[in-house]
């Protein structure tokens, strides 16, 4: 007798429709412990939804402190702290406290809006970029306070995002000059050690993978990237500059997207999802039966989600400990859950 199930192709099936923004909403990131997201937006405001019994909820409004755009928010790896990054030109810190969420810090020194924040590993450091085309590392005291550490200018236009890797002190930033710079701290400052090129147009996301030995971006040429960082020593004779490693592209990815690939995340089971202007959200997937899957990865278009939001979507974010739950962000007002089914 024929086996008569079907193998049904994975899925993204919408679960939660969060609704409370007056504007678009340009940016979504879960807490370490996955059991909060935050929300920012035009509206100048921050919203922190979280689950009561089977429903999402806004817990809390953080308003007040921009006058402008909230562009992008950031938890602590601790989880008790949340930065927001505005057009305003400055950057806000909040601490979470059992009731709701205090403003302690305002970081100002850029000229103009602020587009990304994110927190180093160890919690120790804030990286935040600009339209004025610098990236500032800021070191976090023990009292709390933040103090400009390095000013980085090595990009030639307008950066739009910085992510740390997951476990080492080292910074990505990607921007309107189509590239993706690598920095560490070498002796007393910062510095770039490495410039990815390869984009066509404006690298507008980055992500790295679980173990931060690989990087995905997106770009407005319609492609995504993946990038392997070859360590001094590397069995395929990349060549390196002393203790820091190469980054080489070895995949690219496309005729998936029709129009800007705004956002990229890659989940911690090694899924990505990917933002668009076309309004819809993918999902890829590694081919694990390739050959030489180090250096010539082969990924696979999984589910496409047309009309994930009526307009453009902004921001994708998987859930660091439940890696099947999408969040997604859009121009539309609204942020949306997502459950990636594999059946």
């Amino acid at each position: 007798v024929r086996n008569r199930f079907r193998i049904m192709p994975p899925t993204l099936r919408e679960t939660a429709v969060l609704e409370g923004h007056l504007d678009r909403v340009w940016n979504v990131c879960w807490n370490p412990a996955g059991t909060l997201l935050a929300s920012c937006g035009g509206d100048k405001t921050i919203r922190i939804w979280g689950q009561e019994g089977d429903h999402w909820v806004c817990k809390s409004v953080l308003e007040g402190c921009h006058s402008r755009t909230v562009r992008c928010v950031s938890w602590s790896p601790c989880g008790n702290k949340l930065a927001s990054a505005s057009f305003d030109a400055t950057t806000c810190v909040w601490r979470k406290s059992a009731a709701d969420f205090e403003l302690i810090n305002t970081l100002e020194g850029h000229e103009n809006e602020v587009k990304s924040v994110s927190w180093s590993p160890s919690g120790s450091l804030l990286s935040t970029c600009s339209r004025d085309k610098s990236v500032w590392i800021w070191e976090v005291t023990e009292d709390e306070d933040c103090e400009c550490a390095s000013v980085l200018t090595e990009h030639k236009q307008d950066v739009k995002k910085v992510t740390w890797h997951p476990h080492l002190e080292i910074l990505s930033s990607c921007g309107y000059d189509d590239t993706i710079k690598m920095y560490r701290e070498d002796e007393d400052d910062w510095c770039c050690y490495d410039t990815l090129t390869g984009h066509e147009s404006t690298v507008w996301s980055i992500t790295f993978d679980k173990t931060g030995d690989r990087l995905a971006s997106c770009s407005d040429d319609k492609t995504v990237k993946i990038w392997q960082a070859y360590h001094p020593g590397n069995h395929e004779g990349v060549a390196t500059s002393g203790d820091n490693p190469k980054w080489k592209c070895i995949c690219t990815m496309s005729g998936h997207h029709s129009r800007t690939i705004f956002d990229i995340d890659w989940s911690q089971s090694g899924i990505i999802a990917t933002a668009a202007g076309d309004n819809a959200i993918r999902v890829f997937q590694e081919d694990p039966s390739t050959a030489d899957a180090r250096n010539e990865p082969s990924f696979a278009l999984s589910v496409t989600e047309e009309n994930a939001h009526t307009q453009d979507v902004n921001s994708v974010a998987w859930n660091p400990k439940h890696p099947e739950i999408l969040a997604s962000a859009s121009d539309d007002n609204v942020v949306k859950l997502w459950t990636y089914v594999v059946t």
